[in-house]
């Protein structure tokens, strides 16, 4: 992996604050053309590049499609428009219709303010860090200021019509064909953002009773009070309804996390567990090892074990799961904010498509969520993010690495500290897990109060 430091492109494309640098509509445009650029020395035949641009259901969705689109077609190649779907549908769409590339305007779990830009290959799979640093340079050198085409070799931007349909059946048959959801009442949160429309039919037409929440978009609310970062609406619609489970989306829908029966949530680490053990009984796992992020819990690495299999960690970002899943032969992996990823399938997390395998599981075996999350206990895990002025080494933080040895010891071998910085937001998050709850919690208070000293936000 490229250890270079990144100026526009985080851990998952360009992202921030719409119309701002540098989420700008002149920013966008540029991007445009230094993708096609880079097609365009990768492209042996003649035959005119596509690029598929979607987007979720953020106000400034519209800005940004314009000016990407303007940029690619300056540069003389087609625009197939999808309009709002979820990210895992742009990868799909992007195999599916023949395309060189994919780009998705979203900033997944961030409010309505913040957008972002990321980029498919013609493989469905998203850019390594090498081609991103190649469209960086292009873009921040001013290089793409004087890439054009003459006015009779300009793109052209096309709507494509059929586009969500095309991802429902995709999706739908990824469910077992002897299996229906009928009988099976779910309470689905599209958390008003890019899976709104698709998510619901694709339940419904295999038969399950739908009860939807956040399928109302305004281009404002996307992710507000509700989705898979806010479960508060889902648990309690779930027990108010009897539901049998609870699914929640992200704003991009390229995530997923569940509550039970019962009203508990269930997060990404108790979906890879449930669904390993599963792809382990049916010796379906891939090079016998689930790929994860430094984020998941003890406890997932040590079930994994105890079924015969390896857990292999990775930074985080379903980029590098992905990217490792393929350098080793593996068909699964994910992270524990819901990023779940079947390579049989798909090249990128889908969230609807993890909750149709969680469905599948819990008809064929007959038994609820909870029954069949309990198969692993998690350890106590907290998690607070230190808003920062400064992205500074962590080793040059006077006296953290003392403080983060010191409780290091007291943890011993039943638990770990995880310090990173965010690839999106200006935070550094401190993850303290252990099995003394209180122990945990006392520690990442302490960590998180000495960063935000030396450079918290707070104290600038």
């Amino acid at each position: 992996m490229v250890q270079n430091p990144k100026r526009l492109f985080g851990t998952d494309g360009v992202r921030g604050i719409a119309n701002l640098e540098p989420m700008t509509p002149e920013i966008s445009l540029k991007l445009g053309k230094a993708l096609v650029s880079i097609l365009k020395k990768q492209k042996a035949q003649s035959r005119k590049i596509r690029v598929v641009v979607g987007k979720d259901t953020r106000l400034s969705g519209y800005m940004f499609e314009q000016a990407i689109s303007a940029g690619i077609t300056s540069m003389g190649a087609d625009v197939l428009l999808v309009g709002p779907l979820p990210t895992p549908a742009i990868a799909f769409l992007t195999v599916n219709m023949r395309a060189d590339a994919g780009v998705v305007i979203s900033a997944s779990h961030n409010p309505y303010e913040d957008n972002g830009i990321k980029f498919f290959d013609r493989w469905g799979f998203k850019l390594p860090d090498e081609l991103e640093y190649e469209m960086e340079k292009l873009v921040l050198s001013e290089s793409t200021k004087d890439l054009r085409v003459p006015p009779s070799d300009i793109g052209k931007a096309f709507r494509i019509e059929d586009a969500q349909g095309r991802y429902v059946v995709f999706v739908k048959n990824t469910f077992p064909k002897d299996l229906t959801l009928e009988g099976v009442r779910i309470v689905l949160d599209c958390a008003n953002g890019a899976a709104y429309k698709v998510s619901p039919i694709v339940l419904q037409e295999l038969g399950a009773e739908v009860i939807t929440i956040g399928v109302t978009p305004d281009g404002r609310n996307i992710n507000k009070e509700c989705g898979a970062l806010n479960s508060k609406l889902l648990k309690k619609k779930v027990l108010e309804t009897s539901a049998h489970i609870g699914i929640a989306l992200d704003g991009d829908a390229d995530r997923v996390i569940f509550c039970d029966e019962r009203g508990e949530e269930i997060d990404g680490d108790k979906i890879i567990a449930m669904c390993a053990d599963e792809m382990i009984r049916n010796r379906t796992l891939s090079g016998n090892a689930v790929v994860t992020t430094i984020m998941s819990n003890m406890a997932l690495e040590m079930f994994i074990r105890s079924r015969g299999a390896q857990l292999v960690r990775t930074p985080v970002g379903d980029r590098y799961v992905v990217e490792e899943m393929r350098r080793r032969g593996c068909n699964f992996g994910g992270e524990k904010s819901g990023h779940i990823v079947f390579l049989d399938h798909t090249t990128t997390g889908d969230g609807t498509l993890a909750a149709l395998q969680i469905l599948a599981l819990m008809v064929r075996r007959e038994k609820s969520l909870s029954e069949l999350s309990r198969i692993i206990e998690l350890f106590p895990q907290l998690l607070l993010n230190v808003r920062v002025r400064e992205r500074k080494p962590l080793e040059d933080i006077p006296g953290l690495k003392n403080l983060v040895d010191l409780h290091s010891k007291k943890l011993d071998s039943h638990g770990r500290i995880l310090l990173r910085y965010s690839g999106t937001e200006p935070l550094l998050r401190v993850m303290v897990e252990g099995e003394n709850e209180e122990l945990i919690r006392d520690i990442a208070k302490e960590i998180a109060s000495h960063i935000e000293k030396h450079i918290g936000l707070e104290n600038a």
